[in-house]
């Protein structure tokens, strides 16, 4: 599985820069993290940008089944000196369980999420948790969630009744990204008109658009990623004043140990 945690000294933010979303919701994952985990799964992990703070910390695996996002991860990984990804599918990974599934930006991909919900479930261990961020709101979808894959977002209550549903209790479901992710979303609604209004583009299939969602927007190693991360810092502190408000949603629930 994992090497096991890493060093404090490694430079992550020069080895996996965040995109200004990312630096958005890392800001609420890491105060919703539940205490008392060690063994952590992260599905569809990317590029590892998240997966290399969260081996730092706890033995991670992560598992990307495109190849192209797979190689930057793993390449990441390995420079943080910490942590596993492997180019496959949950389904591939037998009966292990971990205290802490992870899926950020995967759910909404998935024509049948509670399906998927449900498959993830089965990776955690009894009393363990489940951590998942979407895009918020249906009202919201746009050309960009087309362009990326999307099949929907999400309203907080159906987060709430999807998660109770499905069996997790002590379900906590919270909005990040005001006022920041506002002004990207109209961004991203301009990305996305103008790729699909390119014949190539708009003739891929869900799946080939989901492959390529990870590397949509992404900052490059070195300056760029310094100057995101220095950025974003005062919109990650003024979005804590905002707890009721962005446009994007961290939900976290527990399986019963009983």
């Amino acid at each position: 599985m994992s090497t096991g945690p890493g060093t404090a000294s490694r430079d992550v933010n020069a080895i996996a820069p965040l995109a200004p979303n990312a630096w958005l919701r890392f800001d609420l994952v890491e105060r919703m993290l539940p205490a008392g985990i060690k063994d952590v799964l992260e599905i569809g992990c990317g590029r590892g940008a998240f997966g290399v703070r969260l081996a730092q910390r706890y033995n991670y695996l992560g598992v990307e089944p495109d190849q192209e996002s797979f190689e930057v991860a793993k390449a990441r990984i390995a420079a943080a000196g910490a942590g596993e990804v492997r180019n496959v599918a949950a389904e591939e990974l037998g009966d292990a369980k971990f205290d802490l599934v992870c899926a950020f930006e995967v759910l909404e991909h998935i024509e049948d999420d509670a399906a998927a919900v449900k498959d993830w479930m089965s990776r955690v261990r009894p009393g363990g948790w489940l951590l998942i961020s979407v895009p918020a709101d249906q009202h919201r979808y746009s050309p960009f969630d087309k362009l990326v894959g999307h099949f929907r977002r999400y309203d907080p209550d159906v987060m709430t009744a999807l998660l109770t549903s499905c069996g997790l209790v002590e379900v906590a479901v919270r909005r990040y990204g005001y006022p920041l992710g506002s002004v990207t979303e109209v961004a991203k609604v301009m990305v996305g008109k103008r790729r699909l209004a390119h014949a190539e583009t708009a003739a891929t299939s869900v799946s080939e658009r989901t492959a390529g969602s990870g590397r949509v927007m992404q900052p490059s190693q070195g300056v760029t990623g310094a100057a995101t991360r220095l950025g974003t810092a005062p919109f990650r502190r003024l979005q804590r004043l905002f707890p009721d408000k962005g446009v994007s949603i961290v939900a976290l629930g527990r399986l019963s140990s009983e």
